[in-house]
């Protein structure tokens, strides 16, 4: 039996880095190699990409919500539907 080999940080890709391998692979290879991108725009890319994510959340939460509502109004019409049934038996 051979040693077993270690993966180390290089030799894993993220999702991320294959977005943007297929984006632009020169900037991807750029970035590998510990060039770091220059723009006057990457600041404000930045905190747009944190606002963006906020809202995300906010919508996640949103949906959560509207499930539990949607639920919630199943049950209640489940309730009056079995109120009418048993008004017209008795």
């Amino acid at each position: 039996m051979g040693k077993q080999k270690v993966l180390k940080k290089t030799d894993v890709l993220t999702a991320s880095e294959i977005g943007q391998y297929h984006y632009c692979s020169t900037a991807w290879l750029l970035q590998r190699c510990g060039f770091e991108p220059e723009s006057p725009y990457l600041e404000s890319g930045k905190q747009i990409h944190v606002a963006l994510g906020g809202t995300i959340d906010g919508f996640e939460t949103k949906i959560r919500y509207a499930r539990w509502y949607a639920i919630l109004g199943f049950l209640v019409l489940c309730a009056a539907i079995l109120l009418l049934f048993f008004e017209v038996i008795l």
